[in-house]
């Protein structure tokens, strides 16, 4: 990935273990039933970083949909899980 130019090894091994603590955030407390309410702010973190990364191509002009288009659809669906999350039909 053309991106990681941009950035110090650090920074994207720390990008990579938020990644994958925020997925872990969002399968877990779900399945296990313990502090179920970390779910929405795990999908609002990785929304977050969502929109980073949309934001990190767009400056690149890695405008193109091969190269946007996992961090748009991530956005969404992270925005999905948090609304349904927050929202009055949460289980």
């Amino acid at each position: 990935m053309t991106w990681t130019e941009d950035f110090s090894a650090g920074a994207v091994k720390a990008i990579g273990a938020a990644e994958a603590l925020g997925a872990i955030g969002l399968i877990l407390p779900a399945v296990t039933g313990v502090a179920p309410v970390l779910v929405p702010l795990a999908a609002t973190g990785l929304a977050l970083a969502m929109i980073g990364a949309a934001v990190v191509h767009a400056r690149r002009g890695e405008t193109q949909a091969m190269a946007m288009a996992p961090s748009v659809v991530l956005l969404i669906l992270t925005v999905v899980v948090a609304w349904g999350r927050f929202g009055p039909y949460a289980f």
